[in-house]
Order: structure tokens, then sequence, then C-alpha cells
């Protein structure tokens, strides 16, 4: 089977970034299915090609994967203007490969929406099976967050969702709430399955070397990983860091990793708030992050309180933790604040309270028994329900199903 394959964040694991995609990529190649990956320039990520741009796109095998990328640099730190025109630059270069290049299914994985532009395309012009994942619900999550709220771009966004849905032979959803609100605008019969993101067991469960934070061996680590943006909601962790303090809590250090266009301001208000307990550091690629985790003493899972987000998200962070047998602090409801509570893989606390978290961090940091055996069973639920190896066999299946069909 061929698959064309769209993600305009593709990376392997030597980005800082997801690689759900390199990884369900992969998995294809190794069935004997052949994959074409298109994707664009995340600073964060690394596509696996290096050699010169010729009118705008490269292209090469990587790791059995054939790579087209386009020369479109994408950052978080840029204006939502600026992002919006690449994601539309990469949908109306991908029309052209969707329309002229051999395949048997097409995939699209969103965000951005303007990822099932080619799909929609191929399925209406030429007549090909097209299979659209998505990652997060839009519209409806930037209107919830108030990033987006003029009404046409909001009208138009929607109409384009529909569309996307219901172009689609097939839908996935990574979470539970984004399955749902898949079926309610696909048509009724549209399958929808849920395919969450998922843990790198054989990554995360080899013991790494012995890691040096540079804080002292007494210090206890809380660890977050990923984007420094809006959607994060990582003030609240400085207001945390900053009760800490008050209460003369020395032993508890907060390492935030990765970029965002909001990591300066982040930065800038942790050195005022005189926060010597709080510690940036640079994206990092995955193989590097297992060391950091696998010797960190909890994950840190925060977001912004929108309603929205709480069964509607999917963050690699928190597989990575489970991944690593870390405890996972979260401060917000929904199905994986449910699965913590549930596996007592960790603390979740509600929405905007620094205290809680505070005091999540100092019950975690007295009881080393209890925290490692949080860990332990974080580990146990990402072996039982979330092996990525598992995942890309489901994964197949749909792709494979549709083509078929």
């Amino acid at each position: 089977m061929r698959v064309l394959y769209f993600h305009q964040h593709f990376s392997t694991p030597d980005g800082a970034t997801g690689t759900r995609s390199y990884e369900m990529a992969r998995h294809m190649v190794s069935q004997g299915h052949h994959v074409t990956m298109v994707c664009g320039s995340y600073n964060v990520g690394q596509t696996g090609l290096n050699s010169p741009f010729i009118a705008g796109r490269r292209e090469g095998i990587v790791d059995g994967i054939r790579v087209i990328e386009f020369d479109l640099a994408y950052a978080n730190q840029q204006s939502l203007l600026s992002r919006a025109w690449q994601f539309i630059k990469f949908a109306l270069r991908s029309i052209a490969l969707a329309l002229r290049e051999p395949y048997d299914v097409l995939f699209a994985t969103s965000t951005p929406l303007t990822a099932a532009i080619p799909g929609i395309v191929a399925r209406w012009l030429r007549r090909k099976p097209f299979v659209f994942e998505v990652r997060d619900l839009w519209p409806e999550l930037p209107k919830a967050m108030g990033v987006v709220s003029n009404p046409i771009v909001l009208s138009m966004l929607s109409a384009l969702e529909w569309a996307g849905y219901r172009s689609s032979h097939t839908c996935i959803g990574l979470s539970p709430g984004i399955v749902d609100g898949i079926k309610g605008r696909a048509r009724s019969s549209t399958p929808v399955h849920l395919i969450p993101n998922g843990c790198d067991l054989a990554l995360f469960g080899t013991p790494a070397p012995a890691f040096d934070f540079g804080f002292g061996d007494d210090k206890f680590v809380a660890c977050f990983t990923g984007a420094h943006g809006v959607a994060n909601g990582l003030d609240i962790l400085l207001d945390a860091a900053q009760q800490l303090k008050a209460r003369g809590e020395e032993r508890i250090v907060l390492l935030f990793i990765g970029e965002g266009r909001e990591k300066t301001r982040l930065q800038q208000k942790a050195q005022a708030m005189g926060l010597d307990n709080c510690v940036f550091w640079d994206a990092m690629p995955k193989h590097r992050l297992v060391s950091v985790l696998q010797h960190a003493d909890v994950g840190l899972m925060p977001l912004a309180n929108v309603p929205a987000f709480y069964y509607g998200t999917s963050p690699n962070k928190f597989f990575d933790y489970i991944a690593s047998g870390l405890p996972v602090l979260n401060n917000y409801p929904g199905w994986l604040a449910d699965m913590i509570n549930e596996h007592d893989c960790g603390v979740a606390v509600q929405p905007d309270d620094a205290a809680g978290i505070a005091d999540g961090l100092q019950s975690l940091a007295d009881d080393r028994e209890a925290c490692a055996r949080m860990g332990k069973n974080g580990r146990q639920l990402a072996e039982q329900r979330f092996d990525r190896a598992a995942l890309a066999e489901q994964f197949e299946q749909v792709l494979t199903g549709v083509a078929s069909s």
C-alpha cells in the first residue's frame, strides 16, 4: 500500500518535538508499505534531510520513509498571522502533490486544520481514500482560548472543519473529547477511531546513564517538557514556585525544558520574582530527554484553564512521563486527570490553584516511597494501554481498511 502522509510539523527523534508521525510511518514501512511524508521546516523538529532546497523543496529517504520537505520555516514564536500564512502556503503546495502523486490512501494530521485541504481535494477530484487525524479541535480550541475571535475567520475555520470531516472516509481522534467532537460534525456513517498518543516503551524504558542536573543531589526535580505557549498556562507554575519560596521550601526545583513564544517573558518574570527555584533549559531531542526524565522526580503537566482542554487534548509529555516511570502532577480535570486518580500514578489538582500545585509537590517530596510507587504505576499504565507499537498496529489496520474498501 502507498500512503501519502501530510504532517506539517513532522520530526524524527533527533528533533525536540513529538514523533508520533515518524513512529507511525516507520511501522508502516516495517510492514512493507510505502510512505511519502510531506512536511514543512519546524524550528524544534528535524526531518532527517540536510540537502539544499531546490525550488522551495528537498527530498530524500529517512529511515525508509520518503520525506518531502517544503522550505516553509515555522516556529511557535512567530505571530499568529505569520503562522497562519505558513499554514496556508503548506496547504497550497500540498494540493499539487495530492493531485499528481501515486498513492492508495491519503492521510493528513492536524494541527493545523488546513492539513485537511489536500485530503479534501484528493477525495473529490481524484476519488482517493482520505483519512483525517485530528490532534486538536479547531476552531473550538482557539475560540475558547480567545486566540481567534474574528467571526469571519471563525466561520471560515468552521466550514473547513465541516468539509474535512465530511470528506474523509475515516477519522482518527487522539482523545475522547476529540472523538466526540468529530462525531458531532462528521457523517453518521463515518467511522471515528480513538488512537491516542503513545509511549515509546523501549526508548524511555532503557536505563540511562547517571545525569547531573547541576542542582545538587538533594534536590527534588519537577520537570516540564514541551512548548512554552499561551495554551500551556505556565504562569501557574511560577506562582507555585513563589508559594514554595514563601514557605521556605528549598528542596524543590522546577525545570522548564522547551521553546515557545512565552518563554522569554516567563524567564523575565521568574527573574523579577526572584525565583531561583525555576530553571529554564533549551529544547532537546528525545534521546537526550530520556536521561533527564529518568532522573527527575515528577513530571509537570499544566494547561490553561480552558474547559475545551479537559477532554480535548492528548499531550505528548504525559506519555513520555509515564513511559519514564515518573509520577505526573496535573492541574486540569478531564480524561488524563481521571486516569491519574484511577491508576494512582500522580497528583491531580484543581485549575488555577498555585497553592495546590505547591502542596502536591511538597507531598511528593515528603514521601519518596509514594512517589516511586506512583511512577511504577504510571509505567504499568503505559505498558498496558499506551504501547506505541500496539497503537501503530491499530493505525495500520485503519489505513489498510480504508484503502481496501
